[in-house]
């Protein structure tokens, strides 16, 4: 039994786009060749009004049924190419749909098979260059903790052994020389802190993220909701839920003039899923996109294959979301 004929149409969409612009041409070129050859038209030299009419005419009709020959042919193209101007980088898993003619597809392939290599590498070479951060990080909090922090704890302890030796009139000053000691010992801790959270190391994601809240709500005296539960994520990805939970409340205190906060972490739908959502003056123009540290919590989200998204808050502020599924866990 012989195969089934493919309909003309479909053959010739099956064409390569060289092909099918060259057929394009071949047929308005025939059109103009049969219209020249049987139709009663001359041309005299110089030529005439009515002669240079009817040639405007015909150049207009060649013009137009070229248009519209080509215009579905290309179509296909204009789509591939606009949606490769659509790829955000920071929101990796994109992909550009492979249809149209055999070229069109064989380059969006291309393009797509290229965002894989270049997102794989980039994932890989990112995450080298966050675990030397992180281990920056660790190395000067610890100094902070051990060798900064030991120096006020002994200008403290020095304090004290003068408490009972200095007169009287000098007491106010060493009462705030004291303080001043206190409150550097203090500050030190918080960088120290911030810089490399001690609790994530020891008692896992959902205590650090609690001591976070609770810091963030005495610095700012914002009240803030929890819903912060349990979940099962790898070192590594606990340190990116903490850092966009970190990152995102700073700018709460930096940029909303919130007056109140949400903070929930739990299980939604296969993923992980952090929630920082805030009552405040929202995003403004330009934003969600460059500022505030939002690049940076996009790259975090992206070499964990999470997804970052900034969404405005009902009736009004700012919801920042981080989910991490089941693929990247």
């Amino acid at each position: 039994m012989s195969p089934p004929a493919v309909p003309l149409p479909r053959r010739v969409r099956a064409l390569p786009l060289f092909w099918r612009v060259f057929a394009i041409d071949v047929a308005v070129l025939a059109l103009v060749f049969l219209l020249l050859v049987f139709a009663p038209v001359t041309v005299s030299i110089p030529i005439a009004g009515a002669e240079l009419a009817v040639l405007a005419g015909g150049l207009a009709a060649m013009l137009a049924l070229t248009f519209v020959l080509l215009r579905p042919a290309l179509r296909p193209l204009v789509a591939v190419t606009s949606t490769m101007r659509r790829i955000d980088p920071l929101q990796p898993g994109q992909r550009v749909p492979v249809t149209g003619v055999p070229d069109v597809a064989e380059l969006a392939q291309a393009f797509n098979e290229m965002l894989e290599r270049l997102e794989l590498e980039r994932r890989t070479s990112g995450q080298r260059a966050l675990s030397a951060q992180e281990d920056e990080r660790r190395r000067v909090a610890r100094e902070l903790h051990d060798e900064v922090g030991q120096i006020f704890t002994a200008m403290m302890l020095q304090i004290e052994s003068l408490d009972a030796r200095i007169p009287a009139e000098l007491r106010p000053e060493l009462d705030e020389l004291r303080e001043t000691a206190r409150a550097g010992a203090t500050d030190v801790r918080g960088i120290a802190a911030r810089l490399r959270p001690q609790l994530l190391d020891d008692l896992g994601l959902r205590s650090a993220l609690n001591a976070l809240v609770t810091s963030f709500a005495e610095q700012t005296g914002l009240e803030v909701e929890r819903r912060i539960a349990a979940v099962e994520l790898e070192p590594a990805h606990e340190l990116v839920v903490y850092r966009v939970a970190q990152e995102a409340l700073t700018n709460v205190a930096r940029h909303a003039a919130a007056t109140r906060v949400a903070v929930s972490l739990g299980e939604r739908d296969g993923a992980v899923v952090l929630e920082v959502r805030d009552d405040g003056r929202g995003l403004r123009d330009g934003e969600a996109g460059g500022s505030n540290g939002i690049p940076g919590m996009r790259e975090r989200a992206m070499l964990i294959g999470a997804t970052l998204t900034l969404t405005a808050a009902e009736p009004r502020g700012t919801t920042v979301r981080l989910r991490v599924p089941d693929a990247a866990r």
